[in-house]
């Protein structure tokens, strides 16, 4: 079947299933035929609660792989004991999977946001202590603002917890917030930021998923809202009108009992496979011996990484490499873009394979529209072992048109 954005390279040694039942993950072994991995799994075959499973949703992130293609490939290539590589790591899909299987993980991304939200993924908790630090962090900020007839009781003055950080960010927080929910967003950062909680990370990142459903935006266009929504609206997810937002601690409230709810869950499940996340360029980085990649690098053109989490930037005071980003979607898809893209991912993947030993697997999940990744193959000198494709048929946003994703796998020669 041709699928269109494959090159005829791609589709002679590709594999589409259709009409065929979907592999189930947890059956997938190293004997497993590349042919019998049918991916186009349906809703009814991985429904969201599977896909979004513990804390794989503890926050939003535009652009994720699902947990159960990694899990697929995993399987197929890994043994617990070895040390899989992911080098745009992400939300830290591949690091959560490895760990459920014994499988030691290592992942480097140059955004600080998305290194907190892996280090909060994995840390290894006290639950207790966890449970103990996110509901006090909650408390302490409601009781800041337990005050009759809607006063408010601020730890500091507004304009302090404004400028608390830096005043460089004031002008986004004014811009998206209402009063009400930006003093609550700053107040619960306060709690955070001037605690002795251990678990900072994780309180961070629950301030985070907060100021994202917080912001003065349509309930529909939650990704990259392009203005501040100041009126009602007409609502195309909840098919009526709808208000602004105008607080935060509901969010705060609803997503620290989901988050304590999530870390109990992924505790049931994880090992005591190692995992380390870094804050670098992966251009650069000095990577350790590794024994293969699972990894879904940034699309040409598409995503501005940085920016679909501008709120955290702000709040949290984070360094913003986003000059940094390879394939940025603000730098377009010229074919000078396209050929940056090329000979960035080429870095990378050249200074991966150079701590891999021969004949490890190097598993890029791309959606590969502008036919670069033959390209990309070429340049890296490795093994074709096959490319499969995969109708993604439920993925987080709004799509008016058909998605499909290839999945390279290649070996170290």
């Amino acid at each position: 079947m041709a699928i269109k954005g494959l090159t005829r390279e791609e589709q002679r040694i590709g594999i589409y299933h259709d009409g065929h039942q979907p592999i189930d993950p947890s059956q997938v072994t190293p004997d497993t035929p590349l042919e019998a991995l049918n991916l186009n799994w349906r809703e009814r075959d991985l429904p969201e609660r599977l896909r979004t499973r513990h804390v794989h949703r503890l926050h939003p992130y535009l652009g994720k792989f699902i947990p159960q293609l990694v899990e697929v490939f995993l399987r197929k290539y890994f043994l617990p004991g070895q040390t899989v590589l992911d080098p745009f790591v992400g939300s830290g899909t591949t690091l959560v999977q490895a760990n459920e299987l014994g499988i030691h993980a290592l992942g480097y991304d140059v955004s600080a946001f998305n290194v907190i939200l892996c280090r909060a993924k994995t840390q290894v908790y006290d639950l207790k202590q966890m449970k103990r630090e996110v509901l006090d962090a909650l408390e302490r900020t409601e009781r800041a603002f337990q005050h009759a007839k809607g006063q408010l009781s601020l730890l500091m003055e507004p304009r302090e917890l404004l400028y608390e950080h830096s005043r460089c960010h004031a002008d986004y927080l004014q811009q998206w917030y209402a009063p009400q929910a930006l003093r609550e967003l700053l107040t619960y950062r306060h709690v955070v930021e001037h605690s002795d909680y251990e678990y900072k990370d994780l309180l961070r990142v629950i301030l985070s998923r907060s100021a994202r459903s917080a912001r003065l935006t349509t309930h529909y266009d939650l990704d990259f809202p392009k203005k501040p929504q100041m009126e009602p609206y007409w609502c195309y997810k909840h098919r009526r009108v709808c208000e602004p937002t105008t607080e935060a601690l509901k969010f705060i409230r609803r997503y620290s009992l989901d988050t304590i709810r999530r870390v109990i869950e992924f505790a049931q499940v994880r090992t005591d496979a190692r995992v380390e996340v870094y804050h670098a360029d992966s251009r650069e980085a000095d990577f350790p011996a590794v024994d293969g990649i699972i990894t879904s690098p940034p699309y040409v053109g598409l995503i501005d990484y940085h920016d679909q989490h501008a709120y955290a930037y702000h709040l949290l005071n984070l360094t913003d490499l986003s000059e940094r980003e390879i394939g940025a979607a603000s730098n377009g898809v010229s074919e000078r873009a396209k050929a940056q893209y090329v000979a960035d991912i080429v870095k990378v993947f050249r200074r991966a394979l150079a701590v891999m030993p021969s004949g490890a697997p190097l598993i890029v999940v791309a959606n590969d529209r502008h036919n670069l990744y033959g390209e990309i193959a070429h340049q890296l000198d490795v093994v074709i072992e096959g490319v499969l494709h995969r109708h993604v048929n439920r993925r987080t946003g709004r799509r008016s048109t058909e998605f499909f994703e290839s999945i390279f796998i290649w070996r170290k020669r």
